[in-house]
């Protein structure tokens, strides 16, 4: 286990690596879908890479410095992918089903960062959240849910449009 924890800061250290993603790259796997979320609609905005930041961090326990070269390194990941499964494929076989659910609900909150969420978003998290074997139930109560806080702040009570949620 040691062995492999070196290995992977060796990796994320080395500018020029490209990291496999095997059983123990669960956290490479899903910061890459998470990249991939937030440049859907284009370049990331600021305020997606700061939420991406954040939530890399508090998820996984990392440090800035640390979250910073797995987010470095996921993008490199992510921009040679050609679909989704390389990345689910890996988190299926290391993530249990409550981890699978935390990994989507992480998806949905990058997509509300901007505050909009728009068909291919929608779409990306469906699939992913379907690879990931977590039920369609469980992802819309996600949605709701994230939908639900982002609103929070705003709403002072349940209107209509709140009632949908």
């Amino acid at each position: 286990m040691l062995d492999g924890l070196r290995q992977f800061l060796a990796d994320i250290v080395s500018p020029t690596a490209h990291r496999a993603l095997d059983d123990t790259g669960y956290r490479l796997a899903a910061t890459a879908l998470l990249i991939h979320v937030i440049s859907l609609d284009g370049e990331p905005s600021e305020v997606e890479k700061r939420k991406l930041h954040s939530l890399i961090e508090s998820r996984f326990g990392l440090d800035p410095g640390t979250a910073d070269q797995l987010i470095a390194s996921a993008t490199l990941v992510e921009g040679e992918a050609v679909d989704l499964y390389r990345f689910t494929s890996v988190i299926m076989r290391s993530v249990d089903e409550e981890g699978r659910r935390r990994i989507v609900e992480m998806m949905w909150e990058l997509v509300y960062a901007d505050g909009e969420v728009s068909e291919f978003e929608d779409n990306v998290v469906w699939r992913a959240a379907d690879l990931l074997a977590v039920s369609s139930r469980d992802r819309i109560d996600l949605k709701h849910r994230i939908a639900a806080r982002r609103s929070k702040p705003a709403a002072s009570g349940l209107g209509i449009a709140d009632a949908a949620i």
